[in-house]
């Protein structure tokens, strides 16, 4: 799976957890960027893009995220 894969499938998945279909993310794209992700909807978005792609973020991983391009890194990393 290449980066921009990923990335098709993870604006699908921000689309569905904060149910806004014009989410689009990128590599920099973070929590101050999109309405509504808090706490509660960052645990949620860890949890669908887990499910989605069939892995776990360690716990270090999901603590120490800056940004969305973490994200995609930790995920090519693994699948």
């Amino acid at each position: 799976m290449t980066r921009k894969e990923v990335y098709k499938v993870l604006d699908k998945v921000f689309q569905d957890v904060f149910d806004d279909p014009s989410i689009h993310v990128d590599d920099d794209t973070v929590a101050d960027d999109i309405d509504g992700w808090d706490s509660l909807e960052h645990i949620n978005l860890i949890s669908a893009v887990e499910k989605k792609f069939k892995m776990r973020f360690k716990m270090k991983e999901v603590s120490t995220m800056k940004d969305v391009g973490e994200m995609v890194d930790i995920i090519l990393s693994r699948i």
